[in-house]
């Protein structure tokens, strides 16, 4: 009977008979990606129309006019809409994160069906209804204390504190139950414990999710056009609209994100260097 033999293969060589490690086929591979990336922007480079882009979205001639106000007003009422919001957000997120985990079952329906409710309507939708429909069904909210600042806490506060509820959830759940039984042990009521020992570790679990979150109700204030404002409650968004249409340029819509890549880029940075931390502690 006639027998075969196997010669071993050298090392770093591959099996398959090209000769390229599994190593080498994938610097191939990474080059090759790299080569294509570089082909298809040089070519984005070469077809656009440079005139035109200079014309319409790099004239420094439109944004005569928009300067100091788009920081002085714009941007500080975009910030100002932001913490209002984020504030009463992280408010009804830790209330309605309670009730989620609370004994009391019409609690926890309650906190479920605020979390629904809230993070399965439209942002825009719910800036309406705060706006326009609360005035009806409540006529001393017509004119609120604060005015569109408040109108516009509520309503993005509203959509933010659904997502932050559930943020906030899962960190009270992450927090060993441990620490509970031990707290109780030394003599706390369990809202003492709660209060004292739990939600605080659970809010350093959740930082970076949170801060997250404020970076999106920073892009989120951009919504506040909808409701209607006055010159002094103008944010960035409506601003860089409404020069762009009085210079029929798009340049003073690209001003406006530059504005807003000032805060985000940071926010972003911050929330990598939180999670970076989280991960070295763990």
């Amino acid at each position: 009977m006639a027998t075969t033999t196997h010669e071993p293969v050298p090392a770093g060589k591959s099996p398959g008979g090209n000769g390229l490690s599994p190593r080498q086929r994938q610097r191939i591979s990474r080059a090759a990606q790299y080569v294509l990336f570089v082909v298809v922007v040089a070519g984005a480079i070469a077809v656009a129309d440079w005139g035109k882009i200079h014309e319409y979205l790099l004239d420094t001639k439109a944004l005569d006019g928009m300067f100091p106000d788009l920081f002085t007003v714009a941007l500080k009422n975009t910030i100002l809409y932001t913490a209002a919001a984020y504030v009463v957000g992280f408010v009804i997120g830790l209330i309605i994160a309670l009730m989620r985990l609370s004994s009391v079952a019409p609690y926890r329906w309650f906190g479920l069906v605020f979390i629904e409710i809230f993070r399965g309507l439209p942002a825009l939708l719910i800036l309406i209804l705060v706006a326009f429909g609360l005035p009806i069904a409540f006529p001393s909210f017509s004119n609120p204390p604060g005015g569109v600042y408040t109108q516009v806490a509520i309503g993005l506060g509203l959509v933010a504190a659904a997502y932050m509820a559930e943020t906030i959830r899962a960190g009270i759940q992450a927090v060993p139950k441990g620490q509970m039984e031990a707290a109780r042990s030394l003599g706390m009521s369990h809202t003492r414990a709660m209060i004292s020992i739990i939600i605080p570790q659970a809010l350093r679990v959740v930082v970076p999710p949170l801060t997250n979150e404020l970076v999106l109700l920073f892009k989120d204030s951009s919504l506040v056009f909808i409701i209607g404002v006055s010159a002094t409650q103008i944010e960035l968004t409506k601003m860089g609209e409404s020069f762009a249409t009085q210079k029929a340029d798009s340049t003073p819509i690209v001003a406006a994100g530059l504005a807003y890549l000032v805060i985000t880029i940071p926010l972003g940075y911050l929330v990598r260097r939180l999670e970076a931390r989280q991960v070295k502690a763990r």
